[in-house]
């Protein structure tokens, strides 16, 4: 029965305050001659991260036999190939889709603001990310800390040294879950969201995260000679906003990567999917050193207009398409 979800969950006065956002980010970009771009939603590769799980999409051929193609769960793979290809620095602004993703701060289709910098460092970006945040959100520039005095300040563990066993423990004191074949990152990664991320409620930037979860960073030393990925995240309101890296632009290391994340989820039971060949052979081809960043346009809003669930600044939800 569709009753009255019909209607929008939104009102007008969050619709213009979108538009509002939307130019605003626009105007940012334009003012420092980064250039929009376009690329497809739908690909013929996916991202292999075992956290991901993409929308799948049947296309038919001219023989009339049908492909498997993806919704893009993020733009980041044709705008590397664009770099790649010459464009200098751009950004997107779009549409993405993650699968059994929904929630208070969830939807499977969102939208994403994704731009790269040639040449800048993370710590340039850094800066910039902050610049835009203040100037959407009014928002002060983000404290940065480390991953790893993130985890000592609010669980008083070392996420570089910890062991599994040790961690596991914390976790069942710290949360109502219990997953016994969960990896280390599994744990943090569960333990930063629920007990870490909500108490965040001004601006940080967190950086240098363990190795194991540089998904598309390069790779560097920190401080005390450990290895870390060039990754960081900005966290305002007890909400994750913005995911950036300093890029990995190795192919065959990227490639290694990739394989390690099927082999991965082959062990988890979970789908694989083929490697994204075009961007490998873009890297091959040679992507110029540069930082990048993705932003949830949607949370964005939420902090932007005062509001807690997702699904008040989303005209229709996924439960209302």
């Amino acid at each position: 029965m569709v009753g009255n979800n019909w209607q929008p969950t939104t009102d007008n006065s969050l619709l213009q305050a979108r538009a509002r956002l939307l130019q605003q980010i626009r105007e940012f970009f334009y003012q420092r001659q980064v250039l929009e771009v376009d690329t497809p939603l739908l690909a013929s590769a996916i991202g292999t991260a075992p956290a991901l799980d993409p929308v799948r999409a049947l296309l038919k051929n001219d023989a009339g036999h049908e492909q498997e193609h993806f919704l893009q769960t993020s733009p980041e793979f044709p705008m590397k190939r664009l770099l790649a290809a010459g464009s200098g620095p751009i950004y997107q602004l779009g549409k993405a889709f993650r699968n059994g993703e929904a929630g208070r701060k969830h939807n499977p289709e969102f939208t994403m603001l994704e731009w790269y910098r040639p040449g800048f460092s993370m710590e340039q970006l850094i800066s910039e990310v902050d610049e835009l945040f203040a100037t959407t959100l009014d928002l002060p520039s983000a404290q940065r800390i480390s991953y790893g005095e993130l985890f000592m300040t609010f669980l008083d563990i070392d996420p570089f040294t910890i062991t599994l066993p040790a961690l596991h423990e914390v976790a069942k004191l710290k949360l109502d879950v219990e997953i016994e074949t969960a990896s280390i990152d599994l744990w943090l990664d569960l333990l930063f969201s629920h007990c870490i991320e909500p108490e965040l409620r001004e601006p940080v930037c967190i950086y240098n995260y363990p190795a194991t979860q540089a998904a598309l960073a390069a790779l560097d030393q920190d401080e005390q000679g450990r290895t870390v990925a060039r990754r960081f995240e900005f966290v305002a309101g007890g909400l994750e906003l913005a995911n950036g890296y300093y890029e990995l632009t190795d192919s065959r290391e990227q490639r290694r990567r990739f394989q390690a994340d099927q082999a991965e989820r082959q062990q988890a039971g979970l789908p694989t999917y083929d490697v994204d060949e075009y961007l490998l052979a873009a890297l091959d081809h040679g992507m110029p050193n540069c930082a990048g960043v993705a932003v949830g346009v949607d949370r964005l809003l939420m902090l932007q207009t005062g509001k807690n669930d997702i699904r008040d600044v989303i005209s229709f939800p996924v439960d209302r398409v």
